[in-house]
Parts: structure tokens; C-alpha cells; sequence
């Protein structure tokens, strides 16, 4: 017998004993599915914290109700751990009760299941918060172990398509999630707290025009209108016909995006960013807006302005430096692009990285990504990169081939990209024109020409600042998270066929 054979024989002989226990709640008249809600009076955080005064056997005649997963069953029941979404709180029943008339309920009881308990609370003598059992009502039968069967759910793949389960099991799981939405929920009360006044909106998911990046989309059909239709890859344009037609000089939103590309440990097809638009401002405006955002996302998940990760200890603290691209491009290389003889040098220094075609921003941007990205460690606003990259940007007057651009990185991660934003309508034309004549050609992540947007920009676009930070990565930067999918709850797996057992590997094998 081999052992899978021997784990699955093993597993259905579990759900077995569990359905068994269920049915016989069932038999008297105690259907946990059926059962009525649950009135709390504690968390078991709060219980733990009201009754911290209390010394070593000292009882209290306090009675409390509290509920939560069973996640340790001992001595045939007298002690019991359950798990709330705070911390794990003892449960005891004295033997003769355990024996005697809550032993229907004691017999059914399996780690997993969710029970609802009241009693009084005391201190044992040694030392631990515990709750007299007085009332247990079973409030969900777990048919499937809980993850301590499979310690702690060690298997990746398993961890990722089963994030329930990983839930249960692992406190640094649900430290790291939690931190996410903790940051998201600083990003929003920073941008509309009175002294910023950006004002969230909602923008399309579903484009007509693939745009607001240079991405691959995912593509969809639309059976009533039949026409296709986009997963949007960026809110940007829509953004920016708001703050065109006047409903706020100042706005955002906290959206998902989806690009149909690779997945690695930096990438899942669909991920969340902040994007912000400000009238009457310019990428230097943006760039104190980002330091704000990163470093008020950092206190909300540490407490601080430093962050360990890996064997670096990051600062975000305020101000970042601020470098250009060819600056810094010059300061890992040695080669100085604005030079013909260094471009020459710089081409065959990249060997089949460096790009095809012979324009100058293309060579820029692959040096840039050769020899300088993965040695910005610290946060560093990476300024001026070349205008041919950045069709959506306003060029810099007093050197028309970069644009005034920026984009933040911070261990060799791209983290934020942010610019002054094109606001004349024919130079945006050429641009757009450009660009799909590149997409005609094939490169399928080029922009299209949208021409509602620039009858947006038609009716007058004032000067703009527009701001977009990537969440995913941030937060993996804020909780030492080696992969995306760390931080993301539900991150994007390939099918498993009917029977295929789970992987051993990391659940990264659609990794390009």
C-alpha cells in the first residue's frame, strides 16, 4: 500500500467517525446546523485581559460566554482550548460532569468543531485564565480535521488553495492578513482625513479599451452587447476624466487590477494598487504623497518606520532619495547614456537582453532593470525616465526625451510609479498613435488609441499629479513575506484535476 493510499484510506475513515458523531447530536435533538445564534458576552482576548488581576486559584463568580474552534481536547474532556479570532481560551468540566450529563456532547466532540460555552472564570493554580463549563452548545461539526492533523498545513500548495485552513492553524497567517487590511485601512484614512480631502471613487472593471497601462489584458466577452471586453489593467484614464469633469480635484481608489502575465513570487494576475489623482500638482507633489502613504502603511503594520526583511533592515522613514535613472544607472554600470560610444558599450554589456529595436528609452529601461533595480535595497524614487516608457506622462521641458516620472523602489521592487500627467490632447494622439502602431506590430501590451479619453482631454485637462502604489508588495515588504502569495488571501492556483493529489512543491509552478 503506498502513502497516499494509506493517507487516503486514513482520511475517510476520519470524515467517517466524524459523520457518526454528527448523527448522533442529530439523534438527540442537538443538530448543530440547526443550532440557534450564540450571544457572546467575550472575546476570548477580552477575557484574558479583564481577569489578568486574577492570582493563582483565585475563582470569581463572573460568568461569561464565549465560542470558538476547538483546537485541543484533553484528559477525555475536562480541558478544552478553544480559538476565537483573538487567542486560545481553557475550557474545564469537571470529571463527574464530563462522565455524567454533558457526555452526550463530550462523546461528539472532535478537534475543529466551533462550540458555544458558558461558565464562570477563574485562575488555575497553574496559572492559566480558564472558564468553568456551566452550558456547552455544539454550534458546527467539523466533518474534515483541523490543520494540526496535517501539522500545521506545511504543504504550500495546500496552504494557498485552502487558505481556510491555514487560517485555523497558523497565527502567522492571520498576522499577515490582518496587517494587510490594516494597511489598506491606514491608505484610506490618510488620504481622507481633512488635512489630504481626497475623495474615493469607483471606476470601471469591465474596458472597452485595454488602458492606463502597458500590460497584457485579459480578455472577456460580453454575450447582450457582443463586443469584447477587458479586465481592467488600470484605473487611471477613468480616474482622470472625473477629476476632469469636476467631481473632486482630489481622488482615489483602492482597486484590483488584472494583467494577463506571469506569476512569480512579485506576481499574481490580479492584485491590488491605490491610484490618486490631484489637480493643479506634479510628480514632485506625488512623491511627498507616496513617502506619506508608505511610511504611514509601515506604522500602521509595525509601529514603526523600520522593517526587517530578509537580512535587511529597511528604513521608511521620510525623505527617500531621489536619484534619476540615468544617474543611477551610471553609478552601477559605468556607462554614461547619454554618450553614443557608452549605448554601444551598454548594448553588448547586455547581450540578448538588451532590446531589440534601437530607441534610446528601450536601452535605458533594460540597463536600468540590468544593473540597478535589484541594488535599491532602501526606499528610492527612481526620477526622470525616458518618455518613449511612459505614454501617459508629461515630458520634462527642459529635456523632452524623459518624462517628469517617477517610480519608487525598495528591494529591488517597483512599489510605486507616479508623473506629471500629459494634459495636451494632440500630443497624446501621437503618443497613443505610437503605441499601436507597436501593438499592430505585435507587442500586445502596447497601448490602444482611446479615443474617449482624449475627448476627455478635449474638454480641457487641467495640470495633474497621479499616484499609484502597489499594496501586494508593500505589505509582503511589511511582514517579511518572501512570495505574493503570502499576502493575498486567495491567490491565483492552477485547477487541480479530479483525484491529483497536492503538490509538495510551492505552489509557484506557473512561475515566468
Amino acid at each position: 500500500m503506498t502513502d497516499q493510499t494509506t493517507q487516503e484510506s486514513g482520511a475517510s475513515t476520519e470524515r467517517a467517525n466524524r459523520e457518526a458523531k454528527l448523527q448522533a447530536l442529530r439523534q438527540l435533538g442537538l443538530d448543530p446546523y440547526n443550532a440557534a445564534k450564540f450571544p457572546k458576552s467575550h472575546k476570548n482576548q477580552a477575557v484574558h485581559e479583564a481577569y489578568a488581576h486574577l492570582q493563582a486559584d483565585e475563582r470569581t463568580e463572573d460568568a461569561v460566554a464565549v465560542a470558538g474552534r476547538v483546537m485541543a481536547i484533553r484528559n477525555s474532556g475536562m480541558f478544552i482550548d478553544i480559538l476565537d479570532d483573538t487567542v486560545k481560551l481553557q475550557v474545564y468540566t469537571p470529571k463527574d460532569q464530563v462522565q455524567g450529563e454533558f457526555a452526550p456532547i463530550m462523546k461528539a466532540l472532535d478537534l475543529g468543531d466551533i462550540i458555544g460555552v458558558e461558565g464562570k472564570v477563574r485562575r488555575t493554580k497553574r496559572g492559566e485564565i480558564t472558564v468553568d463549563l456551566s452550558r456547552i452548545v455544539v454550534l458546527a461539526k467539523a466533518l474534515e480535521p483541523p490543520p494540526e492533523k496535517w501539522h500545521g498545513l506545511k504543504n504550500v500548495e495546500q496552504r494557498y488553495r485552502h487558505r481556510e485552513y491555514d487560517l485555523i492553524g497558523n497565527e502567522d497567517s492571520r498576522r499577515t492578513l490582518r496587517t494587510r487590511f490594516r494597511v489598506i485601512q491606514a491608505v484610506r484614512q490618510f488620504l481622507t482625513a481633512p488635512a489630504q480631502d481626497f475623495l474615493e471613487v469607483e471606476t470601471p472593471m469591465l474596458h472597452s479599451i485595454a488602458g492606463g497601462a502597458i500590460a497584457k489584458p485579459f480578455v472577456t466577452h460580453h454575450n447582450a452587447l457582443d463586443i469584447p471586453l477587458y479586465m481592467r489593467i488600470a484605473p487611471e484614464l477613468h480616474l482622470k476624466r472625473l477629476v476632469i469633469g469636476g467631481l473632486s480635484e482630489k481622488v482615489f481608489e483602492i482597486n484590483r487590477c488584472f494583467r494577463n502575465e506571469g506569476i512569480s513570487p512579485r506576481h499574481n494576475p490580479e492584485f491590488t494598487t491605490i491610484e490618486l489623482y490631484q489637480a493643479y500638482a506634479d510628480y514632485a507633489d506625488m512623491m511627498d504623497i507616496a513617502e506619506r502613504i508608505i511610511e504611514a502603511a509601515a506604522i500602521a503594520a509595525t509601529g514603526g518606520t523600520d522593517v526587517s526583511f530578509g537580512e535587511h533592515t529597511i528604513s521608511f522613514k521620510r525623505p527617500f532619495r531621489r536619484a534619476t535613472m540615468l544617474e543611477l544607472i551610471q553609478e552601477h554600470s559605468g556607462f554614461d547614456l547619454n554618450l553614443e560610444a557608452d549605448q554601444a558599450k551598454a548594448r553588448q554589456a547586455l547581450g540578448a537582453e538588451a532590446p531589440k529595436s534601437a530607441d534610446w528609452g528601450k536601452l535605458v529601461e533594460a540597463c536600468f532593470e540590468h544593473f540597478v533595480e535589484p541594488k535599491l535595497i532602501q526606499p528610492t524614487h527612481v526620477v526622470e525616465l525616458p518618455k518613449a516608457i511612459s505614454p501617459l506622462a508629461k515630458a520634462n521641458p527642459a529635456r523632452p526625451e524623459v518624462a517628469e516620472r517617477f517610480e519608487t523602489f525598495c528591494n529591488g521592487w517597483e512599489i510605486a510609479n507616479a508623473f506629471s500627467e500629459l494634459a495636451d490632447p494632440q500630443e497624446q494622439r501621437r503618443r497613443f498613435e505610437a503605441q499601436q502602431e507597436q501593438r499592430d506590430a505585435g507587442d500586445d501590451e502596447a497601448h490602444q488609441v482611446d479615443e474617449d479619453f482624449l475627448k476627455a482631454q478635449a474638454a480641457g485637462m487641467m495640470p495633474m499629479g497621479g499616484l499609484g502604489v502597489g499594496i501586494d508588495r508593500l505589505v509582503m515588504l511589511l511582514t517579511n513575506s518572501p512570495t505574493i502569495r503570502e499576502v493575498i488571501a486567495f491567490p491565483t492556483l492552477r485547477p487541480r484535476q479530479h483525484g491529483e493529489a497536492a503538490s509538495e512543491g510551492n505552489a509557484e509552478g506557473d512561475e515566468s
